[in-house]
């Protein structure tokens, strides 16, 4: 029995250390971006702050990594997370989205946020500056009120 232990632990201990080597591309770029929600929508630089602290790492193409990311399986986690924000919206590339995904994207930041939904506690747990304040929720909801009204302006 202790042999079919150790064995096992052996085994469990060779797949870790294996999957050491899977390294998934990173979400690192330093291209500036026309299309970025910050050049394309007047956004207070305190709204700003908090959108690049709380929501850009999963949802621009520019993620600044913790050092645990190096650590698999949690690195291969981690990017499935951010392809997937990526995909769900990206606000380097929000200009380009047409205005109906726009007011839709928008919306649901603004639910999001409303349920505390985003960003999302296991981001939040290890990110002190993604904790959203009350204040912070105030002004990123009132921003996004702003932006939808001025979308439905000529």
């Amino acid at each position: 029995m202790r042999r079919i232990v150790k064995i096992f632990f052996l085994a469990v201990l060779a797949v870790f250390l294996l999957i050491q080597f899977i390294r998934p591309k990173r979400n690192i770029s330093t291209q500036q971006y026309d299309a970025d929600l910050a050049k394309v929508y007047s956004v207070p630089p305190e709204v700003l702050s908090v959108l690049q602290a709380a929501c850009y790492d999963c949802h621009s193409n520019n993620t600044h990594y913790p050092w645990y990311t190096n650590i698999q399986p949690v690195g291969l986690y981690l990017n499935k997370h951010i392809r997937h924000g990526k995909e769900e919206l990206n606000f380097h590339e929000f200009g380009l989205y047409p205005s109906k995904r726009k007011r839709s994207k928008l919306r649901a930041m603004a639910e999001q946020i409303k349920d505390g939904k985003m960003p999302l506690s296991s981001y939040a747990l290890l990110h002190k500056d993604a904790r959203l304040t009350d204040p912070q929720k105030t002004a990123l909801l009132n921003w996004i009120g702003q932006t939808l009204d001025s979308m439905r302006s000529p």
